[in-house]
């Protein structure tokens, strides 16, 4: 359980990033060790506030006066780091509470991620943190630092080779190596960073509270985030949702996607890692940009570093290269992004400067420009003022690595880009890293890979929407339903329970008897469905529970008696309440809806293709409920058979609106019962141009637990 009871971004998270005075339990007058490194750092960086060492066995460590225990620290602490070994920590921790510390950070291992006698110590810093107000960072971290307050409160050593420069992204991670790996390479990237923070076992203080804080952060523009899962889906939503109101880009590399590793996950860090497809689904709706790779992340967080953040998408390309330009579109073209060919004016313009070049988009100038920069940088002056981009990405192969042509070419480059500061340029190119510097320092973001620049515009495109889309408010919440008992519900059950949800189902009868079903299938019309009725029973088809196309009384009756001898034979145990019968219907589309409870985020509403579609294509979408039909038609409209649904080669559109209403309704559902409700599967649910008809449903009730009231009404407050 995480402690505390902070909202985020709150100002209590201050004395761990902005920490006036900093006290180091068991600290050591080796700056080679763990619990000597952060002195000599603290130092080294020239931290303005006090620094207290404390250890009984040193009068004076590392030039500093040295302290017994925390009590004798002659000045109030903002920030006690721990240590010691894991069987100190907590008496340091309750010390730290005595003398008023207002936070603390522990390098310590050995707890929740280990044992269960580490799991009771580390719910013991919980307590401490949630009774006494002091902020906990880990156990089992690596600490944090904050650039240009230089508090430098970590054990790495990565800053022997050089410190990182003030700047505008943030790192957290829940890993510490990792971490401090992202760090590393950020710093010889040459990125201006404003924080780093490791959260480890996430005792109190977790990585959706720090990445709350950052979107309030005054130095901090750009989020860039590992996080293996989290407890407080909640908070992380608030978090994200905070970032986009305050433009500020979270770039993530969420890991545990395939069972595997979200097993990993939870031994490495005692965290629940969830379901990935529904993390997938929170990302998305929220401008979160997941990064699959290493050098996607750091591309990503380039390229928002310029800070500018177009909307529609509009492409510029200008290459010496016609197989670089071919190379470029190709990849925009892939991603969505428009590549429009230059207004006809100014192709006659960049023709006349360069006869040879192709002039319409992408702009191929051939390395003839390159004899000339004035003609280099006209080029892309008329793109820029005449061409109606959003961005501009160039390809220029190796010239970067010349010393004779690189330095023009940067000088024509920048001298373009000034006066159109709104459009971002990316440059790709083999570079040496002085010109990518200078480039850097002029706003133009450098990368080797001339479609890892167009990928990069993609997400600046991406961020540029969702920072201008307004948050939906969720639609008000039916009632919720007395909770039904634990366990699955039957098929008629789950519909009567779903129909009064507002779902519109097939008409059915319940049946007991032979007979009854006769009379049932006259009275519907023949042909008709048999299907079994049993709580216990999931998968009817499974058991032979399932007669389709019944044309004849004497077929019912067949079926009726076949079917109950089957079951009661193969499933003794089975609990059969009877059977519905049900006319059959043609045509349409199948199509399936359900709800997965999600333990990090609440109930997850799901859309997918039923039928083949279902087992061959996997094709679904997932989004948090509640939501509206708005939303729900853009859920729909991302599965890949969307084009089957609005009438594909001349087909008739199908009913969408009314798929729509029902995607909605589910949801709805969903968030008012989230207490008791465990999952729900209509499938299928047919669509044709008039209707869209559910004919059989599955709802899932667990154990009602009065947290997770508590938790639904966070949910829908998000």
């Amino acid at each position: 359980m995480t402690g505390g009871t902070t909202e985020p971004g709150s100002q209590s998270l201050e004395p761990l990033f902005y920490p006036r005075s900093i006290a180091i339990i068991g600290a050591s007058a080796d700056p080679a060790r763990i619990s000597g490194k952060p002195i000599e750092s603290l130092k080294a960086a020239s931290f303005a506030g006090p620094i207290y060492p404390v250890n009984p066995r040193h009068q004076e460590v590392q030039g500093l006066a040295c302290y017994p225990h925390i009590d004798a620290v002659p000045g109030p602490v903002d920030l006690v780091l721990v240590t010691v070994p894991a069987a100190g920590v907590v008496n340091a921790l309750e010390a730290s509470a005595r003398k008023g510390a207002r936070s603390a950070v522990i390098f310590s291992s050995g707890f929740a991620e280990v044992s269960e006698s580490g799991a009771v110590a580390q719910a013991r810093m919980s307590e401490i943190a949630a009774t006494s107000g002091m902020r906990i960072l880990g156990p089992n971290c690596m600490g944090l630092f904050n650039v240009r307050h230089k508090s430098y409160v970590t054990f790495s050593s990565a800053f022997l080779r050089a410190w990182p420069k003030p700047g505008p992204i943030a790192i957290i991670s829940q890993s510490g190596a990792f971490g401090a790996h992202c760090f590393v390479m950020a710093r010889e990237r040459g990125f201006g960073l404003s924080h780093w923070v490791t959260t480890g076992n996430e005792c109190d203080v977790d990585c959706a509270e720090a990445l709350a804080y950052m979107a309030d952060d005054a130095d901090t523009g750009v989020i860039l985030a590992y996080i293996e899962g989290t407890r407080r889906g909640d908070l992380l939503i608030d978090a994200f949702a905070r970032a986009r109101t305050n433009r500020k880009p979270v770039i993530l590399m969420k890991v545990g996607r395939s069972t595997v590793g979200a097993e990993a996950a939870k031994s490495h860090t005692a965290t629940l890692a969830g379901d990935d497809a529904v993390y997938d689904a929170v990302f998305r709706d929220l401008g979160v940009h997941r990064a699959r790779t290493f050098q996607e992340l750091f591309d990503t967080a380039k390229a928002c570093a310029m800070g500018k953040f177009p909307r529609r998408g509009r492409v510029g390309i200008v290459t010496i290269s016609g197989g670089g330009g071919i190379l470029m579109a190709d990849a925009a073209a892939e991603i969505g992004l428009d590549v429009p060919p230059m207004p006809e004016e100014a192709q006659r313009k960049l023709k006349k400067l360069l006869p040879y070049a192709s002039p319409r988009n992408p702009v191929d100038t051939t390395a003839q420009a390159l004899d000339d920069m004035s003609l280099a940088q006209r080029n892309l002056e008329i793109m820029l003022e005449e061409g109606d981009f959003d961005a501009i990405a160039c390809f220029f192969a190796s010239v970067g690595l010349s010393p004779q042509v690189g330095p023009k070419l940067r000088d024509a480059v920048i001298a373009a880009c000034r006066g159109h500061s709104a459009t971002p340029v990316l440059m790709a190119m083999a570079a040496t890293p002085e010109l990518i510097a200078e480039l850097a320092a002029a706003g133009i973001a450098h990368f080797e890979d001339p479609v890892a620049a167009i990928e990069a515009i993609g997400a600046l495109v991406r961020f540029g929407r969702a920072f201008e889309r307004k948050l939906a408010t969720p639609p008000a919440l039916p009632a919720p339903r007395p909770a039904p008992s634990a366990g699955m519900l039957d098929e008629a059950a789950s519909k009567a329970l779903l129909g009064g949800a507002g779902i519109e189902f097939l008409a059915d009868r319940l049946v007991r008897s032979a007979d009854e079903a006769v009379a049932a299938a006259e009275m519907l019309g023949l042909p008709v469905a048999l299907k079994l009725l049993s709580p216990d029973i999931a998968h009817k088809t499974e058991v032979g529970g399932v007669a389709l196309g019944l044309n004849s009384p004497d077929a019912v009756v067949r079926a009726f008696d076949e079917m109950m001898m089957r079951v009661r034979t193969e499933r003794p145990e089975a609990r059969i309440t009877g059977a519905l019968v049900a006319p059959m219907i043609t045509g349409g589309t199948e199509m399936m809806l359900g709800v997965q409870r999600d333990p990090v985020f609440g109930p997850a509403i799901m859309v997918g293709m039923g039928g083949i579609y279902a087992e061959v294509l996997r094709d679904v979408a997932f989004r948090l409920a509640p939501f509206g039909t708005d939303d729900a038609h853009e859920l729909i409209g991302r599965l890949r058979g969307y084009p089957v649904l609005a009438g594909a080669r001349g087909q008739a559109r199908l009913d969408i609106d009314g798929l729509a209403s029902a995607l909605s309704r589910l949801s709805l559902f969903a968030a008012a019962n989230a207490a008791w409700l465990d999952s729900v599967d209509i499938n299928p649910i047919i669509v044709t141009p008039k209707s869209a008809v559910a004919v059989d449903a599955l709802v899932v009730a667990r154990l009602v637990n009065p947290d997770q009231r508590a938790h639904q009404r966070r949910h829908i407050q998000r």
